[in-house]
């Protein structure tokens, strides 16, 4: 039985709690043991006295001795009347180390002069005055050697000590029976049940029944059973969203080969005789080509997961002029937006450069043509710098904001694009890629005055990962 197991130390703790049980009971034993002895002696010898005091002769020499080795004493003084009498003598083998006066003694002195007669081994010769029985006298005093009192104590003593240790050694076992009964089955139960869910955590059949009868534990049941429930129904509710994602990946493949022959001859429509067809036939294409970029971005995202980044140091500045100069050349409009960088020219970062020029694409791009879709003139910047533990950058601009529905799914593929024709993936895309980086893109603010995220990139390499982005609020 090992100690750091429920059983070893529940033993160990008993038999701790069993030896001060033993002490506690010991103590006072003892000390009522050497109080009756002594009391014992006393009425001994007030026997002895008596039989003298009955005749008017004195005893012989040899009869007063035999009086006093029944009584166990060298000699017995009796005050009567306020006179102090030395009723029977003998020769005393040596001084009188320690007097006791049991009319006096209260617990906790007699418990000190018990431990104290069994940790003296030598015999030696005590005073100890006590009251006579039946009020023959006002006092009785006696002389008497310890060995006899501290043979008889240790005797005593070991027979306490056998039967209580049985009893105790008894109820050791009936409580580690219980325990092991009533606690540990159960825990052990529990055990069992969560070996098996998580060998197959989809399988409805392994989730734990509660039916412990103690409280703490039926409740830890309970809470048990919840959570394997939420968690095999999150399973399967995967499951069948992997399934569907399978389903759609394939249907998006094949709708992509049909739109791309589909875009081939609508391409022949513009020159078509009908004015009316030639009209249309850039809303065609239009279409088309908006139905063939969802195939493809639903493709690519139903793909395995983004490879690990590979590291490296490189000028933060030029990746960001890198990235305006692109949307600056992807504009339709030409000088509507404007593009304002405050990134120190010598800050260098340690990141994955295509990663990350991705990320900034995608949320350049995003303000942008939030920007267009106004109409209005704009201004997007991008800002960056550095502190002890992580590199910071910030991408804001003046447009109309992001309505409610958007921000509550902002990071959700599918879901967050405000965009006609838009994906919703991108925002998805953008978090993912950062949070690979051990770092987190947040939402700053959305207002009519316009939107602000900022990405954080930890500094150490083993960052841990965020389950998920967050929204600043």
């Amino acid at each position: 039985m090992k100690l750091n197991t429920i059983s070893g130390r529940f033993a160990a703790l008993t038999i701790i709690f069993v030896i001060l049980a033993e002490i506690f009971i010991l103590l006072p034993a003892l000390s009522n043991y050497r109080l009756d002895y002594l009391e014992s002696r006393l009425e001994r010898a007030q026997i002895a006295s008596l039989a003298l005091l009955a005749t008017d002769d004195a005893l012989a020499s040899d009869l007063e001795s035999e009086l006093l080795q029944n009584a166990g004493v060298f000699n017995v003084v009796l005050r009567r009347d306020d006179i102090r009498q030395l009723v029977l003598s003998s020769p005393i083998p040596g001084p009188v180390i320690e007097t006791y006066d049991l009319r006096e003694t209260r617990p906790w002195q007699s418990i000190t002069d018990a431990m104290g007669t069994l940790a003296e081994s030598k015999d030696q010769v005590i005073r100890v005055i006590g009251a006579p029985v039946n009020q023959a006298g006002q006092l009785i005093e006696i002389t008497m050697q310890t060995a006899p009192l501290r043979s008889g104590m240790i005797d005593f003593g070991l027979r306490i000590l056998v039967t209580s240790a049985a009893f105790s050694i008894l109820t050791a076992i009936l409580l580690n029976l219980a325990a092991q009964r009533l606690i540990l089955v159960p825990i052990r139960r529990v055990i069992s049940n969560l070996s098996a869910y998580a060998e197959a955590p989809d399988d409805p059949r392994h989730i734990i029944t509660p039916d412990a009868r103690l409280v703490e534990l039926r409740n830890a049941e309970i809470a048990l059973e919840a959570m394997q429930k939420t968690v095999t129904s999150s399973l399967k509710q995967k499951e069948r969203l992997a399934q569907l994602g399978q389903a759609v990946a394939k249907i998006s493949h094949d709708l992509r080969n049909i739109l791309t022959t589909a875009q081939i001859f609508a391409d022949r429509l513009e020159d078509s005789a009908d004015p009316k067809v030639r009209r249309a036939a850039p809303k065609l294409l239009n279409s088309i080509a908006r139905a063939v970029t969802l195939c493809e971005t639903t493709l690519a995202f139903g793909k395995a997961e983004e490879p690990a980044p590979s590291l490296s140091r490189f000028n933060l500045a030029q990746l960001a002029g890198e990235v305006i100069e692109a949307e600056t050349l992807a504009a339709p409009e030409p000088g509507l937006v404007e593009y304002l960088t405050d990134i120190p020219a010598s800050l260098m970062i340690r990141a994955d450069r295509d990663q990350l020029y991705r990320v900034l694409s995608n949320l350049t791009r995003n303000a942008r043509q939030a920007l267009e879709g106004t109409g209005q003139p704009g201004l997007i910047e991008i800002g960056a710098g550095e502190s002890d533990s992580e590199w910071w950058i910030r991408i804001g601009d003046d447009g109309p904001g992001l309505p409610d529905k958007a921000r509550e799914y902002l990071f959700q593929p599918f879901t967050s694009s405000v965009r006609k024709g838009g994906t919703g993936l991108g925002m998805a895309i953008a978090a993912d890629l950062v949070r690979s980086h051990g770092g987190r893109l947040e939402l700053l603010r959305s207002d009519a005055e316009g939107s602000e995220f900022m990405i954080r990139i930890p500094r150490e390499v083993n960052a841990p990962l965020l389950s998920r982005p967050e929204t600043a609020r």
